[in-house]
């Protein structure tokens, strides 16, 4: 048992300071298995040890992607960590070989959550989801579907089963990011937009998207050209800019 403040500090170097220089990296397994156990930071900072020993080492997790599926909840786009995540979730899903249910399970819950998320984190997730799209054309039943949302009287999709298996992602369809075309971010209802057309074949690459902050989107906004707007084809006459306005006989606009 380690103090939290210690656990991350470790998972943090863990991946590239000490694995690489250990004779027997398989050493860690247990270690990190526990540590993915755990729970919200300290699970998404082991996920760079698991990734080696699954990728080098034949690590076996049978319920890896369970696990997986359970750290997706509304933190996970406001977390320190969250470029580290979605990095090695992009790997973890770019398999061809995963099998249809546990993919749209991912995208919808990916999409429900992005409901609440911020825009910074909307501009990366939204292309995160048409990547997964590219990669698993069985799907995109849930943009396709016949009828759309229009024909159902209520979603089929069951948020709250932790087995992505149980989940009946495949039933159902991607209202949520029909919802974010409306969006109050001009740039996050252009993106959401996307899935009304055909998908290219190119994966849209998001590693410049990962770190976007709230910052920057606001200080592209800031430096953005200003465009001139007339907002009054006649000139205000009085205090409520009406030509007969009996406040013009008592007060007057400087």
């Amino acid at each position: 048992q380690l103090p939290t403040g210690l656990y991350k500090k470790v998972l943090v170097i863990l991946h590239d300071s000490v694995l690489p220089y250990m004779n027997e990296p398989t050493l860690m397994m247990d270690f990190l298995t526990v540590a993915y156990g755990i729970g919200g930071a300290i699970s998404l900072l082991a996920l760079n040890g698991l990734f080696i020993l699954i990728h080098q080492h034949n690590l076996e997790y049978p319920d890896f992607y369970k696990k997986l599926y359970s750290l997706l909840d509304p933190s996970i786009y406001h977390v320190k960590y969250r470029a580290r995540f979605f990095h090695l979730t992009d790997l973890f899903l770019s398999s061809s070989h995963l099998p249809a249910y546990l993919v749209a399970a991912f995208i919808k819950r990916l999409s429900r959550l992005a409901l609440t998320a911020p825009p910074e984190a909307l501009l990366m997730i939204i292309p995160f989801i048409c990547n997964l799209f590219r990669r698993h054309p069985a799907c995109r039943v849930l943009v396709h579907r016949p009828g759309g949302p229009a024909d159902m009287s209520e979603d089929p999709y069951v948020m709250e089963e932790e087995e992505p298996s149980e989940s009946r992602a495949l039933e159902s369809s991607l209202w949520e990011i029909q919802s974010l075309q409306n969006h109050y971010h001009p740039d996050v209802a252009k993106a959401a937009a996307v899935l009304n057309q055909s998908l290219s074949e190119m994966e849209d690459d998001i590693s410049g998207l990962l770190e976007l902050s709230a910052y920057e989107l606001f200080d592209k906004e800031v430096k953005k050209k200003a465009v001139d707007v007339p907002l009054e084809f006649e000139q205000v006459r009085g205090l409520f800019g009406k030509k007969n306005d009996i406040f013009a006989q008592h007060f007057s606009l400087d």
